[in-house]
């Protein structure tokens, strides 16, 4: 049944808003003048539980290309899913990002929203508490740098539970299966889950990625600019937490 259903077109936005609805989830949204109206945009949210895909498009009311580890992609129907939910699988370490680069530039040409959580995979295997922030990896800021687009906008996001149920989904090992080469897969423990009843989601000031920082984006100041980058967005989802 599960197979059939995914050669169907999926909305990815009604999806996430019956999903919602359904656990009866309530968000409450600040700083919806800051989402851009026009241009090309890359959400930069942190990320503690498997709902925030769904929190994110629900609270900016648009569909959103999220990023998401390698490893689902090999997981039984999930990577079917993925697909057809248009997430854009991160590459192996060892391939440096270049097939997410592209894909993910295209979208963005296209002017269609990419959203990416830079604490990686930590805060999903590790429990956590709202208002820690796990440091960033710089793959975003390298995105938003290196894309041939003058419109780019990084908008950063905070979601902060309010009122949440915490469990767990299976040993965090049992991951290993998919990715064996993942060290955050090799440790003793549960997976935990976090289920939002009451969630607020904060929009932080966007950053205009124009042609200044990417002019910048060369030779040894590259790094400059994408540290820059990347620690500005860490303060401003930090901020809205605290």
């Amino acid at each position: 049944m599960l197979t059939a259903l995914l050669n169907y077109p999926i909305n990815p936005l009604f999806l996430s808003q019956q999903l919602l609805s359904g656990m009866g989830t309530q968000i409450t949204v600040t700083g919806k003048e800051r989402i851009p109206v026009k241009g090309s945009t890359l959400i930069v949210s942190n990320h503690r539980s498997a709902m925030d895909v769904a929190v994110l498009m629900a609270a900016l009311n648009q569909p959103i290309h999220f990023a998401c580890h390698h490893y689902m992609r090999q997981v039984p129907l999930l990577g079917e899913m993925m697909d057809q939910l248009g997430f854009l699988p991160l590459d192996e370490p060892k391939a440096r990002y270049g097939h997410f680069f592209d894909r993910a530039t295209q979208l963005l040409k296209q002017h269609q929203t990419i959203g990416i959580f830079p604490e990686g995979a930590t805060p999903m295997v590790q429990e956590t508490t709202p208002e820690i922030v796990s440091p960033f990896q710089r793959g975003f800021a390298h995105l938003a740098l290196r894309a041939p687009i003058d419109d780019l906008v990084i908008l950063p996001v905070a979601i902060s539970a309010q009122h949440e149920i915490n469990t767990s989904l299976f040993p965090v090992r049992w991951l290993q299966m998919f990715d064996a080469s993942e060290p955050l897969f090799d440790r003793p423990g549960w997976h935990p889950l976090v289920l939002y009843h009451q969630v607020k989601v904060s929009i932080g000031t966007p950053i205009v990625v124009d042609r200044g920082p990417k002019q910048g984006y060369h030779g040894r100041k590259a790094l400059d600019w994408v540290t820059k980058t990347t620690e500005t967005c860490h303060r401003e989802i930090q901020s809205l937490l605290t």
